[in-house]
């Protein structure tokens, strides 16, 4: 699964990172305009090396901040078991969502040389849309990335994204409800932690 989400965060960081001027036309035009923070953050000499790399990281985390929506993201992730948390509750793992996400793809994202990204479609009601995209890999191959989004203000942000057939938070989500079902939704919390530490 990891290994399909890659060109996904990969495609969104490079794709729709960073807020438009103003709302664009169609979902698929503002995402276009945006391509350019995370390119230029990328290819910024000042960021770049390893003793850049605490910089180049905040950077991109920036910039993810524009992008996803990360307590949908969240919401989604922890399906039925979202309703019975607390508001602390759902602030923390949100928190920890994120920071899971973060360390599982983000540092992969600086990989990306300028494979290119096709828009493929997209449709849209009302606060929500789908965009359709392909990411051209390296080895030519094509990998088939949707991008679950809502409009906030006048911003559209991902809620989701579906790799190949498998959507991220679904994935999180049966992993989730499995140690929930098992143990506990502190267990779940623990086993977060653990991992980020």
């Amino acid at each position: 699964m990891r290994r399909l989400i890659l060109p996904g965060m990969l495609a969104a960081l490079v794709a729709l990172a960073g807020a438009s001027g103003g709302f664009a036309a169609s979902v698929t035009d503002q995402l276009k305009l945006q391509i350019a923070r995370v390119i230029r953050t990328l290819e910024d000499p000042a960021l770049k090396g390893s003793t850049k790399a605490q910089e180049r990281h905040r950077a991109l985390r920036e910039a993810t901040e524009e992008v996803f929506d990360w307590a949908e993201m969240a919401r989604r992730a922890l399906g039925g078991h979202w309703d019975g948390r607390s508001g602390a509750e759902r602030a923390e793992f949100t928190a920890l969502f994120r920071g899971l996400i973060e360390r599982a793809y983000l540092s992969k994202v600086e990989r990306y040389s300028g494979e290119p990204i096709r828009y493929a479609g997209e449709s849209a009601e009302g606060e929500h849309a789908v965009v359709r995209t392909r990411l051209v890999t390296r080895q030519g191959q094509e990998v088939a990335i949707d991008y679950r989004m809502s409009r906030q203000n006048e911003r559209w942000l991902i809620n989701d994204m579906v790799v190949e057939g498998v959507s991220l938070t679904a994935n999180y989500r049966a992993q989730f409800n499995e140690i929930i079902r098992t143990s506990s939704y502190e267990e779940l919390v623990r086993k977060i932690r653990t991992r980020l530490s």
